[in-house]
């Protein structure tokens, strides 16, 4: 992951020869909202990990918004919010 501004990251996720690209906004009220005070990019990294576990790499959207993963699954917040309470 590397950040590309004070919202924006891109990911890229790799699985043997295979690898995807994204760009995810995460403004801070994303951030206040999912995460709480957990810092951005583990915010992020557990988003995606959330998101593999229900989907191959290449149909996560190549650029997105958190709130976006919400719309897709609703059980988001409430995953999210626990795994970073852990």
């Amino acid at each position: 992951m590397k950040p590309l501004g004070d919202d924006e990251f891109r990911v890229e996720v790799s699985e043997g020869q295979s690898r995807t690209q994204h760009r995810v906004t995460a403004r801070r009220d994303h951030r206040l909202r999912y995460g709480g005070e957990a810092p951005p990019e583990r915010l992020i990294e557990e988003s995606f990990r959330f998101l593999l576990e229900r989907e191959a790499k290449e149909s996560i959207l190549q650029a997105f918004e958190l709130p976006v993963i919400e719309q897709y699954f609703p059980e988001y917040p409430s995953w999210i919010r626990q795994r970073l309470a852990d």
